[in-house]
């Protein structure tokens, strides 16, 4: 069983026993829409949502870094030259289960 979830304005292909890597968010803001939710017979999709479709979230890890991005900016026979990085803030959250009541 799988499901699609959207926070934060992203979405996340996500299923049972997962952890995954979302933008930092606190836990009470962590309420996902569900967008789709399937299993092996059916498929369910939302306008906008799936009624009656839950998925709980545990929070493993507030803040986690990310991979450091540099950025380099050069023009030419000017002598300009600029050198800026940044480490993204994740949040690693962990799903315990997805279900679907019909």
């Amino acid at each position: 069983m799988y499901a699609v979830i959207d926070i934060k304005g992203r979405q996340y292909k996500v299923s049972e026993k997962e952890e995954v890597l979302v933008d930092r968010i606190s836990a009470k803001e962590l309420m996902p829409k569900i967008l789709l939710v399937a299993d092996e017979k059916k498929v369910s999709v939302g306008t906008p949502e799936v009624k009656g479709a839950k998925v709980k979230i545990k929070v493993l890890k507030d803040v986690e870094m990310g991979e450091k991005v540099r950025v380099l900016k050069y023009k030419a026979k000017s002598r300009y030259r600029r050198h800026i990085g940044t480490r993204p803030q994740y949040t690693r959250i962990l799903i315990e289960k997805i279900s679907l009541q019909r």
